[in-house]
């Protein structure tokens, strides 16, 4: 035979599978010496329908009535099988969902909005029909695969999945009371006024303005603000004028407790005490004791990159920072934002 390509010898094939290359030569081969197609299908381990599609579908159509016939080729069949299975998926939903996609593209890149903040956000809202939309793991999959101009690396909360491991490291004296001492109200979550304490480095090396941040944990608002250095005098006076900005009668209604580490610059955080709020102090070496604080600090690196000193950084561009997290719509507040409900806790506590 002249098809070197293709071999006639039979060989283990299953049912159901779609025809080879060599199974193409071999129909085209067995054609030519005048085999049925029964026969083929037997030699195939395969239907007769099949073999006979595949004549159909290989076999180039007469353009006149001179000539001879056009015979089954196993390369035509082959090209056109190909063709077809490019052709034969479903189109991605997200090729339908346009505007949607590029309102994500948007949200991310302007506001650093995460993806599922952005499809509850927009579903709670009603932006966009349900059929306009697609979901949050058909958005990160779109994205994996490709398919959507952002990329993994501009959600950097989709690369920072860590384990954590606990510490055995010796413990440390404690500055104040223990977060074992801290009611289970504080931890709940079922009222407002609760908050976990932390501060934010830039370089590790030399002395240089730090980042205060408070988190208050039912409403996940969030507090920001740079103070010259990691030293207590510097958190104490920062504390003295938050008392002084929401109100001296009603600072111990909004913090109604704090909890914080075991740095330095919390030695004489427990002065607070003095305007009626409690204070408790993690164990030592134990982050996860603070989750939700340390979370939105990861965050807050968005905007204040490891490494970077804060020094670089003005008062009014960490405040600008806590401020866009504090914008970000959450699924676990029902798409609402941090700032939404700490001021409608605001306007509770000032009317009465």
């Amino acid at each position: 035979m002249d098809h070197t390509q293709y071999t006639t010898n039979k060989a283990e094939r299953k049912p159901g599978k779609h025809l080879t290359r060599e199974d193409r030569g071999a129909i085209e081969a067995m054609k030519k010496l005048g085999q049925s197609n029964r026969a083929i299908a037997r030699y195939l381990n395969c239907s007769p329908t099949t073999v006979s599609n595949e004549l159909k579908r290989g076999t180039r159509p007469r353009t006149g009535r001179r000539g001879r016939i056009p015979g089954y080729s196993a390369k035509r069949g082959m090209l056109v099988y190909q063709t077809h299975r490019a052709n034969s998926h479903k189109p991605h939903r997200i090729c339908k969902c346009s505007a949607f996609a590029q309102w994500v593209v948007n949200k991310v890149r302007q506001e650093n909005w995460s993806l599922d903040a952005c499809v509850g956000y927009a579903r709670k809202h009603k932006l966009f029909l349900p059929t306009e939309m697609v979901s949050t793991k058909t958005l990160y999959n779109e994205i994996w695969a490709g398919n959507l101009v952002l990329k993994p690396l501009e959600l950097p909360e989709a690369l920072k999945r860590k384990k954590c491991y606990k510490s055995t490291a010796k413990r440390k004296k404690a500055y104040g009371t223990t977060i074992d001492e801290r009611p289970e109200i504080a931890s709940s979550r079922l009222e407002v006024g609760h908050w976990e304490g932390d501060t934010v480095v830039g370089k590790r090396n030399g002395k240089e303005a730090v980042i205060l941040t408070l988190l208050e944990k039912k409403t996940q608002h969030y507090l920001a603000i740079r103070i010259p250095g990691r030293t207590g005098e510097a958190v104490n006076a920062v504390m003295q004028k938050l008392r002084e900005d929401f109100g001296e009668p009603f600072f111990s209604q909004i913090f109604k407790t704090i909890t914080v580490d075991n740095g330095p610059e919390f030695a004489d955080f427990a002065q607070t005490e003095q305007f009626g709020t409690k204070v408790y102090f993690a164990h030592p070496y134990t982050s996860w004791e603070r989750a939700q604080n340390e979370r939105e600090n990861g965050m807050l690196r968005r905007y204040v990159p490891k490494g970077v000193s804060i020094e670089n950084f003005s008062d009014e561009e960490i405040l600008w920072a806590a401020d866009a997290l504090n914008g970000l719509p959450r699924r676990n507040l029902g798409y609402c934002t941090p700032e939404e409900l700490f001021e409608a806790f605001l306007d509770i506590v000032y009317a009465a």
